[in-house]
């Protein structure tokens, strides 16, 4: 299906309503545009992943504040630039990140309890064949799916033991849902053949 900009504006509109499914196809629709501009700009992955991380986080929070007049692209790149200047800053100024309660309370609400079609197919999985899978993310996406899955932790739980605000665990684990289902549909395409 050819993604028009008309379906991206509904997608955004939607969002704006708070609609999960909307969010997600977003973040799946602008993920490799966002990252690969941060890549180039950082040339570090893992900075770039984090960047684009907390530049969904951040858009998400405000998409009500979002100019349709301007590309959606745009608007995200714009923030990931403001993302990275404040890292950069962060950086020279300390090692550790404080999370006031301000942050913790804009974090905006996501439905915990109902499942995705990424969600059913890890459900699916047998457990040592989903183990293998797991293990072919990156480290902190690992993490996120494992404490999930595993532990059934909540948003708010695996914010506080990772010391993130919540929004970038939810974004992080959005992403590593969709990562795992990738891989799992490969390499369940590769069995069949």
């Amino acid at each position: 299906m050819e993604i028009t900009s008309e379906i991206i504006q509904k997608n955004i509109a939607k969002a704006k309503l708070g609609d999960q499914v909307a969010f997600t196809f977003l973040l799946d629709f602008f993920w490799n545009e966002v990252y690969g501009f941060m890549l180039k700009r950082t040339e570090n992955e893992t900075d770039a992943e984090d960047i684009v991380i907390e530049t969904f986080a951040k858009a998400f929070d405000k998409i009500a504040t979002y100019n349709p007049e301007f590309g959606f692209n745009t608007w995200l790149i714009a923030i990931a630039k403001n993302v990275h200047i404040d890292m950069l800053r962060k950086k020279k100024t300390s090692l550790f990140i404080d999370i006031t309660e301000e942050d913790e309370h804009q974090a905006y609400s996501v439905v915990d309890d109902s499942n995705s079609a990424e969600d059913e197919l890890i459900i699916e999985q047998n457990l040592a064949q989903l183990l293998q899978y797991i293990k072919q993310l990156k480290p902190a996406y690992q993490e996120v799916i494992q404490m999930r899955y595993f532990q059934e932790m909540t948003y708010q739980e695996m914010a506080e033991s990772l010391e993130e605000p919540l929004n970038n665990i939810k974004i992080k684990l959005l992403r590593s849902k969709k990562l795992l289902s990738e891989i799992i549909t490969s390499s369940e395409k590769k069995k069949s053949k």
